[in-house]
């Protein structure tokens, strides 16, 4: 089962329906010495930014993989072994084996698609700053603009174009107070200005208190944490069009002084100062690393020899997967069949952890879903 990441895809959708995925199984083997056929993989394509959790039993996830490279894949469930059939295991002597082994079953996991958008700069504010207007005056994107608060309900994507460079501008929708909580889906919006190695910080130069909104904004990024407190600034003062933005500029700008950013003063429906700020975003990309595609492996810490078999109850049970398979492939309807299986669990060292656990005579064993009397 493999997942793929591809440019043709954008939305996670054709998962909504597509909840249980299985790759085609493989064939038992047939009569004249023929092997099974070996199962198919099954190659799934994901959008680029898809994040890959993994789910324990207490549906708890930890990242698996960061799918932000074309053609980047991830192995998400491997098939089980094919079993070795009768006559694998014949010999001089035992020319009529009744032993085998059973085939392993596939691995069967559960995951947590994540879709986090990737692009190079972020447009953040709060609603009605004017990021739609931005984008599309930026960008040929066409996102909808409205005079009224949450036209934007997820993000949407730009490219930038600079000279002979080119960059994909990113609008984020409008951020409240409390965005970092949930508070007006701001989390779902957050999530995606991780992606982004620089913002652009879109103010509204016509609202009373700009400083204050700029700090509002500050505040929600460094509360959501994913380093967006830290992400390179550009703070855009919108409107400048407007005569009393224009009368207080210098106001404003004192009271941004505190900013550790670049501040400008544009007018996205004017298209004053949008090219500028455009070039500006251009130059700081490119003192920025790109982003980089993630396979994190899991930790696997070094523990001692797991034991062959344990005592649940009354019953004593095998764990050696070599043995289970074995004992569950093989004839035990013929003598001749117990008795071969019986020389193979010496072999493998099972009938010793039998005997040194208390196993008698008569004693319950099972091996799987296959109980024998010992």
């Amino acid at each position: 089962m493999i997942l793929e990441g591809t440019s043709n895809e954008t939305t996670l959708a054709g998962f909504k329906h597509r909840k249980h995925l299985e790759a085609e199984p493989g064939v038992n083997g047939s009569h004249k010495n023929m092997f099974g056929k070996r199962g198919k993989d099954l190659r799934v394509l994901a959008p680029l930014g898809t994040q890959v959790w993994r789910l324990d039993q207490e549906g708890e996830g930890h990242l698996v993989g960061d799918l932000i490279e074309e053609g980047r894949s991830l192995v998400l469930a491997k098939g089980g072994k094919g079993g070795r059939g009768n006559a694998r295991f014949a010999t001089a002597t035992q020319q009529a084996p009744y032993i085998a082994e059973k085939g392993e079953p596939g691995e069967t996991l559960r995951y947590r698609l994540e879709l986090r958008l990737l692009a190079d700069v972020g447009i953040v504010g709060k609603p009605n700053a004017g990021k739609s207007t931005l984008l599309s005056v930026a960008t040929k994107a066409s996102p909808k603009i409205a005079p009224y608060p949450f036209t934007t309900l997820e993000p949407v994507l730009g490219v930038a174009t600079v000279g002979w460079k080119t960059f994909v501008l990113m609008e984020i929708p409008g951020l409240l107070k409390g965005a970092h909580k949930g508070i007006g889906l701001g989390h779902e919006f957050l999530r995606h200005a991780t992606r982004t190695r620089a913002l652009i910080h879109l103010v509204d130069g016509s609202q009373e208190d700009v400083a204050g909104a700029v700090h509002e904004i500050n505040d929600e990024l460094q509360a959501y944490g994913g380093g967006l407190d830290s992400r390179p600034q550009i703070v855009a003062v919108n409107k400048i069009d407007m005569p009393e933005v224009e009368a207080r500029k210098e106001e404003i700008r004192r009271d941004l002084s505190w900013v550790k950013a670049p501040v400008r003063f544009i007018s996205a429906a004017g298209n004053i100062g949008v090219q500028e700020l455009m070039q500006e975003a251009a130059t700081l990309l490119e003192t920025l690393p790109k982003s980089e595609a993630r396979v994190v492996e899991a930790e696997i810490e070094a523990t001692e020899e797991e034991p062959k078999v344990q005592k649940v109850g009354g019953v004593y049970e095998v764990l050696d997967e070599r043995a289970v398979r074995f004992v569950e492939g093989s004839n035990l309807r013929e003598w001749a069949g117990r008795v071969q299986v019986k020389l193979r669990l010496d072999r493998l060292g099972v009938t010793r952890a039998l005997e040194e656990a208390g196993i008698k005579h008569g004693d319950m064993v099972r091996f799987g879903k296959l109980e024998l009397e010992w």
